[in-house]
């Protein structure tokens, strides 16, 4: 059949291309009893066909499933925080969540927790397009946690990015650093203007550098839990330079711990100031000691599935919760040694 461009696709128009009614239809999204083969089949082809999502409506009308998902692009310490935070607050609800671990950028995941599995969603994924995602929301409600966005449809939950680098950065500064070096993830995740934590936070390096007279000096590492070897090779890097940095301060927790655990192994330990950012429990671990921004992952968290029940309860208009950031000074920063 043919659907008006830029009209949205129905259950009625399932039904017809399928030859079946639209209690066929509903009986098959919601997996119903009595659905035979053949008709599952019909139903099944003409949905990929027209591209047909269940809409809010029709979810509501087949009932509550009471599961929110939590999609997550990797499982690590900060992670952690998040599905910890999640879970205090759908603690004494009729709730339940859906933990989703991902890689790469995570469409796929989050659209099959889309399609009728779950109520809600809430979505760690920084590198989605925001189109997509305000589609997305028009069929169930979604709050997305560590994007800068400005959306419509959705809601938001970031940390204080601009913030927490400037005061990191302040901190090394105060202790005498001038040779400072950010070492973050690959490009995609910090693109100018991609709205993503990393990409503030490399952003904001870049320019107290550039107003403290300073040469940016910065490194690439995949994300840890791909490569470590690659971590450490990019701290390697910076240890080699002819004029090396006296401070290395890391996108996030996780690679800080790899670059601590490389300049200790080639003694520059004491020579050598690590900062990190999500100030993850590991942080505060007595040998590891590491200065980190905590921008509060539990309670952001937290936010995230309260502002999701929220919007199962109905409210539709758009909320942006910014996280305040506090530096957490540790042993892995000190004065630059003469």
């Amino acid at each position: 059949m043919s659907i008006t461009k830029g009209r949205a696709v129905t259950i009625s128009d399932v039904a017809q291309t399928a030859g079946v009614s639209r209690a066929a239809v509903s009986k098959v999204i919601r997996n119903a009893y009595g659905v035979s083969p053949g008709m599952r089949e019909r139903v099944e082809a003409a949905i990929g066909e027209l591209g047909y999502r269940p809409s809010v409506a029709a979810r509501a009308m087949r009932g509550a499933s009471y599961r929110l998902g939590l999609e997550i692009p990797y499982l690590s310490a900060f992670m952690n925080q998040i599905v910890e935070g999640a879970k205090l607050a759908v603690a004494g609800t009729p709730y339940q969540l859906m933990l989703t671990p991902a890689e790469g950028i995570e469409y796929s995941a989050i659209e099959s927790l889309a399609d009728g599995i779950v109520d809600g969603i809430i979505a760690v994924s920084p590198l989605v397009d925001p189109a997509w995602l305000e589609d997305l929301a028009s069929r169930v409600p979604v709050v997305m946690l560590g994007r800068h966005d400005d959306p419509a449809g959705y809601d938001t939950v970031v940390g204080d990015d601009h913030a927490g680098t400037r005061a990191v950065m302040d901190h090394l500064f105060t202790l005498g650093h001038r040779r400072i070096a950010h070492l973050t993830e690959t490009e995609s995740v910090t693109r100018h203007s991609s709205g993503t934590p990393h990409a503030i936070r490399l952003e904001v390096y870049r320019t107290c550098m550039t107003e403290a007279g300073l040469e940016s000096l910065i490194e690439v590492a995949r994300r840890p839990q791909t490569s470590r070897a690659e971590t450490r090779a990019a701290t390697d890097r910076l240890l080699a330079l002819p004029d090396p940095p006296t401070a290395i301060f890391a996108g996030h927790d996780d690679i800080a711990v790899e670059v601590l655990a490389r300049v200790t192994e080639t003694g520059h330990r004491d020579r050598v100031s690590v900062a990190g950012y999500d100030d993850t429990d590991l942080a505060a671990h007595p040998l590891i000691d590491l200065t980190s921004i905590d921008q509060q992952g539990v309670e952001m968290g937290r936010q995230a599935a309260s502002m999701l029940l929220e919007r199962l309860a109905g409210r539709a208009d758009p909320r942006h919760h910014i996280a305040a950031t506090t530096l957490r000074a540790r042993g892995s920063t000190r004065p630059v040694s003469s």
